[in-house]
């Protein structure tokens, strides 16, 4: 198999992990000690028609500058006023240029809940989400082995953090309901040629029992595409490039929430 995007950005993610001598008892020790969390999948479960899961993205390995110079804070107002459901900050700074201070900018800047979005490859990578203040860490089913996936998913929990659990197929969805994940997403972009299926996600909602909380996520370019994932059964859509380029986050995000009211 070719190697993937992923591998390459694993790889540094791993090595990262591999250097930090860092007590993940201490840190969870510091983690049971921050407020509580807002909710994350709780908010999506609530919302009423469509959830939107808004996006505080730079950039992209695919596209490249998305909006490199954006304020985390402003993006954010900008997206809780068109009625956001929760925040996804990217935090990983060689790929994606986000940062660990976007993320507290972001959600200090507004009342919703948020999601760590990088790449999770070790306990101390959970406690880290917990300690820069999100709600809702992400588990990339295809970067983690099945004893990687359950303990993190297990360590979440433990501090209150909800998991987001990322799949992109079958298989993968049965190795996250091995775990009893209920946050579930489906990212509809292929990890090898980078190209995004919107079928994919069509093809797994029915697949996925009651009581999981459903997210599609890439490829959804506005209601069109929301509208098809609202009525495949997906709770929430996770979107970010289209929003942090439309030039009116407020009304792209308010676009979206519209669809199945």
């Amino acid at each position: 198999m070719a190697a993937t995007y992923l591998d390459k950005i694993l790889a540094g993610h791993r090595a990262a992990a591999a250097a930090d001598t860092r007590s993940v008892e201490s840190l969870v020790d510091q983690a049971d000690a921050m407020p509580p969390t807002r909710g994350f999948a709780a908010a999506l479960a609530a919302a009423e028609g469509l959830a939107v899961i808004a996006e505080v993205k730079r950039r992209s390995p695919s596209k490249g500058d998305l909006f490199a110079d954006l304020d985390p804070a402003q993006v954010a107002k900008q997206y809780e006023a068109g009625d956001a459901t929760g925040l996804s900050v990217l935090t990983d700074a060689d790929y994606f240029g986000g940062s660990p201070a976007d993320l507290a900018a972001a959600r200090a800047a507004v009342e919703l809940p948020v999601l760590r979005k990088d790449f999770t490859v070790s306990a101390a990578d959970v406690c880290d989400a917990r300690l820069m203040g999100a709600d809702c860490v992400l588990l990339i089913a295809a970067a983690l082995d099945d004893e990687e996936l359950a303990e993190f998913h297990g360590l979440a929990g433990r501090l209150g953090l909800d998991a987001l659990v990322e799949i992109h197929d079958e298989r993968e969805l049965e190795r996250a309901l091995a775990i009893e994940a209920t946050l579930i997403g489906v990212n509809q972009r292929d990890l090898v040629t980078f190209e995004v299926d919107t079928q994919r996600a069509v093809r797994l909602a029915p697949q996925m029992p009651t009581g999981v909380v459903r997210v599609a996520e890439s490829g959804v370019r506005g209601p069109v595409d929301a509208a098809e994932l609202a009525a495949a059964g997906f709770h929430g859509v996770l979107v970010g490039e289209s929003l942090v380029t439309s030039g009116d986050p407020t009304g792209a995000v308010a676009e979206l929430r519209a669809v199945g009211r």
